[in-house]
């Protein structure tokens, strides 16, 4: 979704994460990293035009952490993409964020073929063990947002290089569910009008214990920065976008963030 300015900014505490698992460490070895980059190389030839599970984290990494347990931490998370559930994953550190309450540093997105496993992969002992050990230690907070994409069409897996802006909204207390399917309605459309987005997902989070309030989530796929920056020139259709929904919303949040390589 295009950059959008809310009525007022919002802001929640940060989110407190536990886990208590048995420890199960992944192998990072070059064996493993090959058979790693063969699962990439086989989900990413798949083609969705169904229902997909879309799953986006945002750390905010303490600023006085060493770099190589940042890298760590980057590392771990990405060889999680050769977990079974886990159809799409990649984390990388934000290229820009255009809007937000909270200075997030990273993201993750991942995607699943049902919301069984999502909670299979989130309940995996590699994922704990990596949240446990890498995340928990070197992030101040956590955001986490899931929805349904119902319509995905076009690769599961985003082709590395691709430039992803992820929008997330929180809107009015007053507003009802026709207001919400309305904004969905607006969001999904927004693709016929932007011709440099290649795939465009949007749907209302249903994991609200971890995402601050925020209700509505669209992600949508450029070919590339230059992609992004097209859109953000053309102020006319910023601002018109901006317009359609300003009344609605109470804060948002939008980032934007580059496919790494597997």
């Amino acid at each position: 979704m295009l950059c959008l300015v809310p009525a007022r900014t919002f802001f929640s505490p940060p989110l407190s994460l536990t886990f208590s698992s048995p420890k199960h460490h992944l192998n990072l070895s070059s064996s493993s990293s090959s058979s790693t980059s063969k699962r990439y190389s086989h989900k990413s030839s798949i083609k969705m035009s169904t229902t997909a599970i879309e799953h986006i984290v945002l750390f905010k990494v303490k600023d006085d952490t060493d770099p190589s347990k940042v890298n760590t931490m980057l590392t771990s998370l990405n060889a999680l993409v050769s977990l079974d559930p886990v159809l799409h994953l990649a984390a990388a550190p934000l290229y820009r964020t255009k809007s937000s309450p909270f200075p997030f540093t990273h993201m993750l997105h991942s995607r699943y073929s049902s919301k069984d496993s999502l909670n299979a992969y989130s309940a995996h002992p590699s994922h704990v063990t990596v949240v446990k050990e890498s995340v928990l230690p070197i992030c101040d907070d956590i955001m986490a947002v899931d929805w349904v994409a119902d319509d995905l069409q076009g690769p599961i897996v985003p082709p590395p290089g691709s430039a992803i802006r992820v929008s997330f909204l929180k809107l009015k207390e007053n507003l009802g569910e026709e207001d919400k399917d309305e904004i969905l309605a607006f969001i999904k459309g927004i693709k016929g009008s932007i011709g440099e987005i290649n795939q465009l997902s949007c749907g209302g989070n249903f994991s609200p214990a971890r995402a601050k309030g925020y209700s509505i989530a669209s992600l949508a796929v450029f070919p590339g920065v230059s992609g992004l920056e097209a859109v953000d020139s053309n102020e006319e259709l910023v601002n018109l976008q901006k317009e359609k929904v300003r009344d609605y919303l109470e804060s948002v949040i939008v980032v934007d963030y580059v496919v790494p390589s597997p």
